[in-house]
C-alpha cells in the first residue's frame, strides 16, 4: 500500500471499530488522515492522538454524513488542513438489531440516512472535489 504515502484521506466514522483501524493503518502507510466522527469526540481524539504519536498527520472533524451541510464542511476542513483530498473511505453506518415488528419509522430513517444517504452525499462531494480523478 505504499502508493497511499503522501495522500490525504477522509475516513468517516473513524472514532472506533473498523473506521479507527482504517484511519490508523492509512496513517501508518504515510497518509494524512481526517478522523471523522458524529458523536464520539473522545474516541476520535484518541485515534488522532495515536496517529500523531506515531509521527503521522491527522485532524478530527465532527460531521454527520447524512447531513449535506456537514459533509460540505467536512470536505472543506480537510482541504483547509491538508490542501487537497485524495481518498474517501465511506465507513459510516448503523444497524439496530431487533424484531421486525419493533422497527419504527424513526429507526428505519436513521439507518437509511446513515447507511445510504451518507454514502451518497460523501461520494458526491468527493466527486465534486475530484477525488476520483478527472
Amino acid at each position: 500500500m505504499k502508493e497511499i504515502g503522501g495522500k490525504v484521506a477522509i475516513v468517516t466514522a473513524a472514532s472506533k471499530g473498523i473506521g479507527a483501524r482504517i484511519a490508523r493503518h492509512l496513517a501508518a502507510e504515510g497518509a494524512s488522515v481526517v478522523v471523522n466522527y458524529v458523536s464520539s469526540k473522545r474516541g476520535a481524539d484518541e485515534i488522532a492522538a495515536a496517529i500523531l504519536k506515531e509521527a503521522g498527520r491527522a485532524i478530527v472533524i465532527q460531521a454527520d454524513v447524512a447531513n449535506s451541510a456537514d459533509v460540505k464542511r467536512l470536505f472543506a476542513a480537510a482541504k483547509d488542513a491538508f490542501g487537497r483530498l485524495d481518498v474517501l473511505v465511506n465507513n459510516a453506518g448503523v444497524f439496530e438489531f431487533g424484531p421486525l415488528e419493533q422497527v419504527t419509522e424513526a429507526s428505519f430513517h436513521k439507518q437509511l440516512n446513515a447507511n445510504v444517504l451518507g454514502t451518497l452525499l460523501a461520494t458526491q462531494e468527493a466527486a465534486e472535489a475530484s477525488v476520483f480523478g478527472s
